[in-house]
């Protein structure tokens, strides 16, 4: 059908975009304006939230582009990547740490050891209880559980913490100079220090030598140090002697103090029981004791513990 010029031309439908008012060609599903999609009110176009919506004023559409999402494999990696980054941020921070405890530990100064068992600071300097290891430094110097150290190596000695200290700082294997008191009176003698692994060694040689250990007879546990009336000496009391044992069988009696075994002064319990147990079983020791005012010499043949 043929157009008759004479006849104006129908006007074009026209639309107008809700989002910027502008008119629009009806045809059209976007505003060339803004990019709208015409026919949607402003509260219908919530599915285009976090689209990329790009127009022109003459060019056609470009469609919505949807935010590409991770995959759960990259999840994985960025995890493996921050545990493998803090390990090594981990490691980093704690070696020069390990270093330096390793460091110090072995330039840590070895003590040094004579052999006497329990350090107690006394009015005039550190006693101890006993000689804790046949042959040790102070056993062969004839130091007994009882002496008060007063000068070590030609120091002043005060307490247990300055011998402990004295201990670290003297070398092990050098000889050095004890002045001690015994009995009120002051004494000199000498000793060379030795390492721990030796103390060691003489302590587990002790326990396992194959004589056994001495038995003397008594309860150690009721016997008491005490000093001996009219004198600067101190004894062991023996309160309870068990029956038909070695020393009632020499004729020890309740309560007779001993103060000397095998040639040794007695003057801790600590040592008497050392003493004892250092005896052979079934050789014959002389035991020194007051009893009352006499003084008495009486050998007991020891048993076996």
């Amino acid at each position: 059908m043929s157009h008759n010029p004479e006849m104006p031309l129908p006007a074009a439908a026209t639309t107008t975009c809700s989002n910027c008012h502008s008119a629009m060609p009806s045809e059209l599903r976007f505003c060339r304006n803004c990019g709208f999609r015409l026919g949607t009110s402003l509260g219908d176009a919530s599915h285009f939230a976090g689209a990329d919506i790009t127009a022109t004023g003459s060019g056609p559409m470009v469609a919505p582009k949807k935010r590409r999402r991770m995959s759960g494999m990259a999840w994985v990696f960025i995890g493996l990547l921050i545990f493998f980054v803090g390990a090594a941020a981990f490691t980093a921070l704690v070696n020069p740490i390990r270093d330096n405890v390793s460091t110090a530990i072995k330039q840590r100064v070895v003590k040094s050891y004579v052999g006497a068992d329990g350090w107690n600071t006394s009015d005039n300097g550190v006693t101890f209880d006993s000689i804790s290891a046949p042959g040790s430094p102070a056993d062969i110097a004839g130091l007994v559980g009882g002496d008060v150290i007063t000068k070590f190596d030609g120091q002043e000695v005060r307490d247990e913490d300055q011998m402990e200290e004295l201990m670290t700082r003297t070398p092990i294997g050098k000889t050095v100079e004890i002045e001690y008191i015994r009995d009120g009176e002051k004494k000199t003698t000498k000793l060379t220090t030795i390492s721990q692994e030796e103390f060691g060694r003489l302590s587990k040689e002790f326990s396992r030598r194959p004589e056994g250990r001495g038995q003397f007879g008594y309860e150690d546990g009721d016997a008491e140090r005490v000093q001996v009336p009219g004198t600067n000496i101190y004894g062991i009391k023996l309160n309870t002697i068990l029956n038909s044992r070695p020393a009632d069988m020499a004729g020890i009696k309740n309560g007779d103090i001993v103060i000397e075994f095998d040639g040794v002064p007695i003057r801790t319990t600590d040592e008497f029981l050392m003493r004892v147990r250092r005896a052979v079983p079934y050789s014959t020791v002389k035991v020194v004791v007051m009893r009352g005012e006499e003084k008495m010499e009486i050998p007991v043949k020891m048993g076996k513990g």
